[in-house]
Formats: structure tokens, sequence, C-alpha cells
């Protein structure tokens, strides 16, 4: 998986520590209708279901970064970021993510590459339906 992508599973897919809800036993299931008669209508085509719900990046985030002390500044930093996901964070993780990102700015590792990844990252998860905060934009 690409360094992105495992950025947005980690993201989207963050399970807070609420408990899950209790699931109670089902009903038995009845028997199926018999077949229907030649003549009658077709069963109308499901309803795709709605996309899910939108990621509110900024709170994800401040919730995980409550449960390690802080996390650093990841609002700002593509590094501190990078830790607070347990991903890597070295500076050959943050070349290959430039390249996926298609990110040229400054030298390799230099604050400006730094700076216009960690931009790049909340663009990416804002068009794939993530709420992120305006002060982790800029």
């Amino acid at each position: 998986m690409s360094i992105f992508g495992n950025i947005m599973g980690k993201i989207f897919h963050h399970k807070s520590e609420a408990p899950a809800p209790q699931t109670t036993q089902a009903e038995p299931t009845p028997a199926p209708a018999p077949a229907a008669a030649p003549d009658a209508q077709p069963a109308p085509v499901p309803t795709p279901s709605p996309a899910a719900q939108p990621v509110d990046v900024g709170a994800v985030l401040s919730e995980m970064a409550s449960m390690r002390n802080g996390g650093g500044n990841y609002q700002s930093s593509i590094v501190d970021l990078l830790k607070l996901l347990d991903l890597d964070s070295s500076l050959a993780a943050r070349k290959e993510l430039a390249q996926e990102l298609g990110v040229h700015a400054g030298e390799d590792g230099s604050a400006e590459q730094n700076i216009a990844l960690h931009r790049a990252v909340m663009a990416k998860l804002a068009e794939n339906g993530g709420i992120v905060p305006d002060s982790m934009r800029n």
C-alpha cells in the first residue's frame, strides 16, 4: 500500500475507545417466499447505500494525540504526523510520499519540502472525504 494510503487508512479507520455496541440475538429468519409467477413484476433494484460519513480529521488526530501524551506538532509537521500515526517518518519515506503526491518543493528533507508535504497530505485527505480544519491546511 502507498504511504498516503497508509495515512488515510490510519485516520479514516481509526476506532475511538468507545465500547462497541452490544448485539442481541437475532430472531430466526422466516422461510423464503415461494417463487413468483412468470408474469409477476421483477424485484425492485436496490438503491446504493449512501456514501460513508465524512471523517473529522482534526478530531481523530486530536484523539490520537491525547492517547499519546500530545503527539508533538502534528498539526503542521509531517514528521510528527507520521510518528503520531505509527508510520515511517524517515527521509526515505518522506521522499517516497513526496513522489506519490507530486510535491517538488525544496530539497529532500528541507523544511520547505516538509511543510509542502504536510499541506499536500491535508489537501488529499480533504479530497477523499476528510474534514480538515483550516489551521491544518495552512
